[in-house]
């Protein structure tokens, strides 16, 4: 089979395509037959092995993937030959085939093509963790989203549109707002021109938002704390902008804020500790209703750009230059059925 391959740990532009053995699927796995990978700047990270998750070279990246189930090991009885299917795995997306865990495969609905499928799984599930799960945004509340033009803001922003709440969104173009008022979001706020703190005030008559998602961090975070209503609840997600913020605790006592933290990782296994089998009930669950969702129009996944297995460095390009607006995925092989 093709796959593309980290060789040594560094740039992500020495990724290479290579002709590797197919792998054969163990107890309680499935071998799926890739027809789509996303892309995410967590990439560059797992080759550079400044990833909280460590690869040891040389492997095969990809933790996103959309296909076919071409084959089952034993102990499984939940698929079979010939079903439509996303999973995450450890690594290994980019390639013609990959071997996944039952407990993160997932069934993809008839009505929801596999390209859009394939941008579900970590992009909508962590938002879906953060805002559903660890926030618990009910309809009425509002949502501030950071980030709100990249693959998991727009998540965000879409779940929170769903969910009945009035949504704020801040991007760093006016085009990227404009992406984020399509997506669903009630009011953009181009942090660029003016202070999203002050903003999100004005929008809240004074109030500030119930919930903030926030995958940026850095001085992002503390001005959101300045913009949190009383007794809010603020969703750490990421640190985007390159740097980890120093939390001033006396806004959580002052106001009654939240402060909580979200590595989705933990989820399926890859955090500090190995929890999945607790937990795979829960992303079951949730899996189905964000799937169920798209098939049924009432989440919009975004692509944005899509190139070949071959063109990966292009494609990995494309986010680290910011100009990806939705999901970046890897077209490998279109013929899969739809």
């Amino acid at each position: 089979m093709r796959a593309v391959v980290c060789n040594q740990l560094g740039s992500y532009r020495g990724l290479v395509l290579e002709t590797r053995p197919t792998p054969v699927p163990g107890p309680g796995q499935v071998l799926i037959r890739c027809a789509y990978a996303s892309v995410s700047f967590a990439i560059t990270l797992v080759v550079a092995g400044s990833y909280q998750r460590k690869s040891t070279p040389p492997f095969i990246p990809g933790s996103e993937v959309s296909g076919v189930v071409e084959a089952i090991g034993a102990e499984v009885d939940e698929f079979a030959v010939g079903d439509r299917v996303i999973a995450i795995v450890r690594e290994g997306a980019y390639a013609d085939y990959v071997v996944a865990d039952t407990p993160t495969i997932y069934p993809v609905p008839d009505d929801l093509a596999l390209d859009l499928a394939a941008t579900v799984p970590i992009s909508f599930g962590t938002a879906y963790a953060g805002v559903v799960t660890r926030a618990a945004l009910q309809a009425g509340e509002t949502l501030l989203v950071h980030g709100a033009a990249g693959a998991l803001g727009m998540a965000a922003v879409q779940i929170g549109h769903m969910l009945g709440a009035t949504v704020i969104a801040t991007a760093s173009t006016q085009a990227k707002c404009d992406a984020a008022l399509a997506a669903g979001a009630d009011h953009a706020i181009n942090y660029a021109e003016q202070d999203f703190r002050e903003a999100v005030k004005a929008l809240t008559g004074g109030a500030g938002a119930n919930v903030v998602f926030d995958p940026v961090g850095g001085d992002v975070l503390n001005e959101s704390l300045r913009a949190t209503a009383v007794e809010g609840r603020v969703v750490v997600a990421g640190f985007a902008g390159g740097s980890i913020p120093q939390v001033p605790a006396n806004i959580l006592l002052v106001k009654n804020i939240s402060l909580l933290g979200l590595n989705f990782s933990e989820y399926f296994g890859w955090g500090v500790h190995d929890r999945s089998a607790e937990f795979a009930p829960r992303l079951k669950q949730s899996m189905a209703t964000l799937l169920d969702a798209a098939a049924a129009g009432r989440l919009h996944p975004q692509i944005g750009h899509r190139q070949s297995l071959e063109e990966v460095v292009s494609a990995i390009d494309h986010i680290v230059d910011r100009r990806a607006v939705g999901k970046v995925v890897l077209a490998i092989d279109e013929t899969a059925p739809r």
